[in-house]
């Protein structure tokens, strides 16, 4: 990946809308070439998906819930079972398998507290879990899905 790639990812993590003509200008290349690039980055996985993003307030989801699960079986089949009963739970935005004392850490996004309750209690009696603690978010400060794409690591 050269740095037109990283302008390109740069420019499209902030508007996918924006047109090949202009993206193109901006990245310095002609529209053919731009284009080729962006096909590499698809096919490579690099660029996964282009979606719209949503504001949740503005949906009825206002509230976002931080829950830290710990198990006591850390069995590939559980984790298996755990990772595709969580996965089809659409509460569910983020789910990290985390290194210390909590084993799983969870993005819910939820209506309000009755929601997440009636949540919680499908999560608890589908997958045995040893613990869960919910941390309730009060307002977001920053949210963003553009990376920063760093320049190449240069040997020494």
């Amino acid at each position: 990946m050269d740095a037109i790639d990283r302008k390109i990812l740069t420019v499209l993590q902030e508007d996918c809308t924006v047109s090949l003509a202009e993206l193109s200008h901006r990245v310095g290349l002609s529209q053919t070439p731009c284009w080729k690039r962006i096909q590499r980055l698809e096919a490579g996985g690099v660029i996964t998906r282009r979606v719209a993003l949503v504001s949740p307030e503005k949906i009825g989801l206002g509230l976002t819930v931080f829950v830290q699960i710990e198990t006591g079986d850390h069995s590939g089949p559980w984790l298996q079972n755990f990772a595709r009963t969580v996965s089809a739970m659409p509460e569910v935005m983020d789910i990290y398998r985390m290194a210390g004392d909590v084993d799983y850490m969870l993005r819910v996004v939820v209506r309000d507290m009755a929601e997440f309750d009636a949540f919680y209690k499908r999560l608890i009696e589908v997958i045995p879990l040893k613990n869960v603690t919910s941390r309730f978010a009060m307002e977001r400060v920053k949210a963003t899905t553009s990376y920063r794409v760093p320049e190449p690591v240069v040997p020494a």
